[in-house]
């Protein structure tokens, strides 16, 4: 079996895969501010599955991520710094693990989800807390783009250079509106929000000529609200050299980082 472990600023999701890639089981609890203290939760929670049955796992995580090293360099919610999740979580589980950003597994499990021989270079925007990315070619991740951040790209807005997930994301739409995107219904407010995500999405299109973006994340769940305006936005954007994708939702808006997991583990179990 395969464990998946889906560490948010709010809440980490860990469950627990077959070999077919079917959930077992899985728990949520609220991610504890401290290190020590997640800790001492995962290891309540890890007491809930069945040790001995799991063979590999991997880790999805917010920050910027030391692969070889299996640390969590920083993470700008959590302020967990050089954090060595993956040997802390090894000793925890028992198993081999794996980490990576929780925005590159979610758009690797994404990625997988589509017609690959169609789509074969696959970008995923996840608009949640702040807004991150991941780039797909032929169902692996381009480790040409794997440390990009696209919401830390500077947009001009208010007359003034600010970061686009700070003009656009799920953290921005509840301040500005005093709503979560789930509670909006109002097509003008959705247009505003479009206006200031589509400007981000012409330029995935133009640096990254995805065959197919996909939408993911708190607010990407919501995706039949949005998805035909800024499709529509887009097209009028765009400079006539950029060529502009299909946009579409997500195959598992809210889980797709602990799908990416299962993905991640499974070709790692593979190739030993």
């Amino acid at each position: 079996m395969i464990i998946a472990i889906d560490i948010g600023g709010t809440k980490t999701l860990v469950a627990l895969f077959n070999n077919s890639m079917e959930v077992i089981k899985s728990i949520k609890f609220k991610t504890p501010v401290e290190y020590p203290d997640f800790l001492a939760e995962l290891k309540r929670t890890s007491l809930k599955f069945p040790l001995d049955d799991i063979e590999i796992g991997a880790i999805g995580s917010r920050g910027f991520i030391d692969r070889t090293n299996g640390l969590l360099v920083f993470d700008d919610k959590l302020s967990w710094k050089n954090t060595p999740l993956v040997a802390d979580c090894q000793a925890i589980f028992g198993c081999s693990l794996t980490i990576e950003n929780d925005s590159k597994l979610a758009g690797l499990s994404e990625a997988r989800a589509v017609d690959m021989s169609q789509y074969p270079k696959v970008a995923y925007v996840t608009i949640s807390t702040g807004i991150g990315s991941a780039v797909v070619i032929n169902g692996h991740l381009d480790q040409n783009m794997i440390n990009s951040e696209v919401g830390k790209w500077l947009v001009h807005k208010d007359e003034k250079l600010q970061l686009w997930e700070d003009t656009a994301s799920g953290s921005w739409i509840r301040n500005t509106y005093g709503l979560l995107a789930s509670e909006i219904d109002d097509p003008m407010i959705w247009q505003e929000i479009v206006d200031n995500l589509a400007p981000g999405f012409v330029n995935i299109a133009a640096a990254y000529t995805p065959d197919l973006i996909v939408v993911g994340g708190g607010v990407g769940s919501h995706f039949e609200k949005f998805g035909a305006l800024l499709q529509e936005k887009m097209a009028q954007l765009a400079h006539p050299m950029v060529s502009v994708p299909p946009v579409i939702g997500a195959s598992y808006p809210e889980d797709a980082v602990i799908y990416g997991c299962y993905h991640s583990a499974r070709d790692q179990l593979l190739t030993q």
